[in-house]
């Protein structure tokens, strides 16, 4: 059964009104007809069950029949703090890290950062679109909410962000020790609670500069190292989150 995102509905919704993309899908791909069942979610961890009840010009009317809690969102929260990376990467980054169960993507400008941008209209211009690639990944997985991509920020603004998580953590190739499996092993906090927000920092081409590290050091960033391979920076973001959604979220708990 399809399934649509209405993000300005509540518990005390009886009737919802779908326009634009999804209208045009409803009607026009999926030929749906008065009286056939919709999944919606509200973008906040519940789903509905509606039907549809007519079709006016630019809008397609449904009522709710039921409402449910989501149950596929992850127990921790993972934020992404990806560095641009060129061409079309960041797309298959957000998609797949979407379908991992991230639930925010900052994007990094870092000094090793080739994509530049040519306004800050460029810039949010960019933004809506990988927006967009999270909305439609997380419609496809049954995702509960959808992952918000952040603006990209420097390298510096998102360590202060960092510091609201419980951990943070940055692949780095000259650690050699410390595991992620070290990590989690000893990822219970000083109150005896496991950490549920982790902050994941993957570097652009290149990696992350000496500076860079020495600062993330400073704030309390926990290198580890992704084994004796050099992993890109498309796929490094994807293993980590791999990896702490097995160990510490959902994956494999069936």
């Amino acid at each position: 059964m399809s399934r649509f995102f209405v993000t300005d509905m509540d518990e005390s919704s009886e009737v919802v009104s779908i326009k634009g993309d999804d209208f045009n899908h409803i009607k026009n791909v999926l030929r749906y007809r008065p009286g056939d069942s919709i999944t919606l979610c509200d973008g906040k961890g519940f789903d509905y069950q509606a039907y549809i009840e007519g079709f006016e010009k630019d809008r397609v009317i449904l009522k709710i029949t039921d409402r449910w809690k989501n149950s596929t969102e992850p127990p921790i929260d993972i934020v992404l703090f990806q560095g641009i990376p060129k061409g079309d990467k960041t797309d298959f980054i957000i998609q797949k890290t979407v379908e991992l169960g991230v639930k925010r993507i900052i994007p990094l400008m870092c000094e090793r950062t080739v994509l530049k941008f040519e306004s800050q209209k460029d810039m949010e211009k960019k933004r809506m679109r990988w927006q967009r690639i999270a909305l439609e990944a997380a419609k496809q997985c049954n995702r509960g909410i959808i992952p918000e991509v952040s603006m990209p920020v420097k390298f510096e603004e998102a360590l202060e962000y960092a510091g609201s998580l419980d951990l943070a953590i940055m692949p780095y190739e000259k650690e050699k020790e410390r595991t992620i499996k070290w990590l989690i092993n000893g990822s219970l906090l000083s109150n005896g609670q496991a950490a549920k927000s982790i902050g994941v920092f993957i570097g652009p081409e290149g990696g992350f500069s000496e500076k860079e590290t020495e600062l993330a050091s400073r704030h309390e960033i926990t290198m580890v190292t992704l084994g004796p391979r050099i992993l890109r920076t498309e796929t490094a973001g994807l293993a980590v989150v791999a990896i702490l959604m097995y160990e510490l979220g959902d994956i494999g708990k069936y």
